[in-house]
């Protein structure tokens, strides 16, 4: 049974959807903005599912009200980093703690390997699996490189 049918990475919201344009991401952003959470945009070659905490492009937004500076600074991180996934990230601080509230994909590179499951057969009948990228082995920067 296939559980991924997009083959895709699958992290944060709107996942299984097709790629948001930069109008759907705007709006997005200023669905946050208005409810008074802070943005931030981060971005990794390495997506593992337990690397958590990716590269933060810039500080984070907490004083921005419109959805144009957002935009900006994602604009300029995909210029830096063409070759690596980017999210977007939005806090809110109302109950005084900072704690993420959205977060979701918003550039991948053009190819993405995949992960697979390892498989260790260790003392008695006992198994253990682990998740490993397909990129693991290329070192950063090459990760996501068009195989040729």
């Amino acid at each position: 049974m296939m559980t991924n049918p997009t083959g895709r990475l699958t992290q944060g919201q709107f996942s299984f959807l097709p790629d948001l344009t930069d109008d759907e991401i705007r709006a997005q952003i200023q669905y946050g903005l208005d409810r008074g959470y802070a943005w931030s945009v981060e971005y990794t070659d390495d997506p593992h599912p337990r690397n958590t905490y990716w590269e933060m492009h810039g500080l984070p937004m907490f004083d921005l009200q419109d959805a144009a500076g957002v935009m900006t600074e994602l604009q300029q991180c995909r210029a830096a980093f063409p070759g690596h996934y980017i999210r977007m990230m939005a806090f809110d601080s109302t109950r005084g703690v900072e704690s993420i509230t959205m977060s979701f994909i918003v550039h991948r590179p053009a190819n993405e390997p995949g992960f697979g499951l390892v498989r260790q057969e260790t003392s008695g009948r006992t198994l253990r699996y682990t998740v490993r990228g397909y990129g693991a082995d290329r070192p950063e920067g090459e990760r996501h490189a068009r195989a040729g």
